[in-house]
């Protein structure tokens, strides 16, 4: 993949949003089949312009009138908020305290640099392929506690463009939760607890709860290749003392002086287990044994969310879609069958798809000439010839599965609606003419 010149941006995004931004099934999503009336009208938008001007309360009456603005504004950043009493685009005009949020998606946001105290390859904004596992890890646990703890089911996971991935939960009566209800959920789900001067950041109890049998589970999958081999966790004295600094200080000696004795990473994590289950056959009742490498490997690997982001209903989120202005990625959705290959270097930037698209147009030109006017309606849509098309192709199967529940939902409510209608009117049809 080319490098990307952030001063090429300005016209990159002209061509993206006049050709590339797949509007229609943005609009789509966005407009959850009109089964509310004003929905899409009441969404807000903001936009990040050249030099951060920042511009809030963005609304459109339709797909067209989106497309338009966005052509128009070529924004370097969309962020999507919530759906509002009024039109955010009017909010000057509403009277105070009128202007309500009322309805969003629930959104989740991890991000890498959350997890800084525990990776050894990278810091900040800064990715590479050995830490992009903390990632995979956080899809699968979230993910799976989503549809399996509490039943929703229609979770779109989106790449951020630089470090970290989103999820919006769509659900119809998702988007109606409340703060206090959208906060139970993150806690729920959260489970590393304490700021920079905590070192143990994982307690737990002698009960475990199976949302964490679960979790532990999952890392299970990927610990020894990412822990052990890949960050090299208990790789010398300096890193193998901010182990130790989580596990009871009756075992530090004996640890140390195995640690010494061993070789590598994956013979001290061996060693390790066998000090704290022997450790547990000694304190009956103590909370050692497996519960330590436990708390270790969720402290190293377990979801990091940002709670704020979540509880908030009027919390603005990063679009899908959007461009990340640093690295030039488009914000692409993941695949869920296909999380652990997502690899976020392989994702197209703008530069690579505006060139992609170039290419084309330039040896279809002469072509289109010669074609006849009715086959100029049936051109493929230009993302199609471009890199972005298959990353489109998941939001499409995302919103099909929306598509359908969206029916579901209409015909139950005409079903009722008809059943309301047969029950009053029962007795006027009984009567004799």
């Amino acid at each position: 993949m080319e490098t990307f010149d952030p001063t090429e941006l300005p016209e990159l995004l002209k061509l993206y949003y006049r050709r590339l931004f797949p509007y229609s099934q943005y609009y789509r999503w966005l407009n959850y089949g009109g089964v509310i009336k004003n929905y899409f009208q009441h969404r807000e938008f903001s936009f990040t312009l050249k030099d951060d001007i920042y511009i809030r309360y963005q609304s459109f009456n339709n797909q067209s009138d989106l497309e338009k603005e966005m052509q128009k504004m070529n924004p370097y950043k969309i962020d999507i908020g919530a759906v509002y009493s009024h039109r955010p685009n009017q909010h000057n005009t509403v009277k105070l305290g009128a202007f309500q949020a009322q309805e969003k998606e629930l959104v989740f946001d991890i991000d890498m640099t959350d997890y800084d105290d525990v990776r050894r390859c990278c810091s900040s904004a800064d990715i590479c392929p050995k830490c992009w596992t903390l990632m995979t890890m956080a899809i699968r646990i979230i993910d799976r506690a989503l549809k399996e703890d509490f039943g929703f089911k229609h979770r779109l996971w989106v790449y951020s463009g630089r470090r970290g991935v989103h999820c919006w939960v769509c659900d119809e009566s998702v988007r109606k939760l409340s703060s206090a209800v959208r906060s139970g959920i993150v806690e729920y789900l959260s489970l590393v607890k304490g700021g920079q001067d905590v070192k143990k950041k994982v307690h737990l109890s002698e009960k475990i709860h199976p949302f964490i049998r679960k979790s532990i589970n999952i890392i299970k999958k990927y610990f020894e290749e990412y822990a052990l081999v890949n960050q090299d966790i208990l790789e010398n004295k300096e890193s193998w003392d901010k182990i130790l600094a989580l596990v009871p200080e009756t075992i530090h000696d004996e640890l140390q002086q195995s640690f010494q004795k061993s070789h590598n990473s994956l013979q001290r994590w061996e060693h390790l287990k066998k000090v704290a289950s022997k450790c547990q056959n000694n304190i009956k009742n103590d909370k050692y044994g497996p519960w330590l490498e436990w708390e270790i490997m969720l402290q190293y690997c377990f979801p990091r969310l940002d709670i704020n982001v979540s509880k908030g209903i009027n919390h603005l989120l990063k679009s899908p879609f959007s461009v990340h202005p640093k690295t030039g990625r488009i914000s692409v959705p993941i695949d869920l069958q296909k999380v652990d290959q997502f690899d976020p270097f392989t994702v197209p930037t703008i530069s690579f798809i505006c060139r992609e698209l170039d290419a084309i147009s330039t040896n279809e030109e002469e072509k289109e000439e010669n074609e006849a006017e009715s086959d100029v309606k049936h051109r493929t849509r230009d993302y199609k010839k471009t890199s972005l098309a298959p990353y489109v192709k998941v939001f499409e199967h995302f919103l099909e599965n929306l598509d359908k529940s969206q029916k579901g939902e209409l015909l139950k409510k005409s079903d009722t609606h008809m059943c309301d209608y047969w029950m009053n009117n029962d007795s006027e049809l009984g009567k004799p003419g």
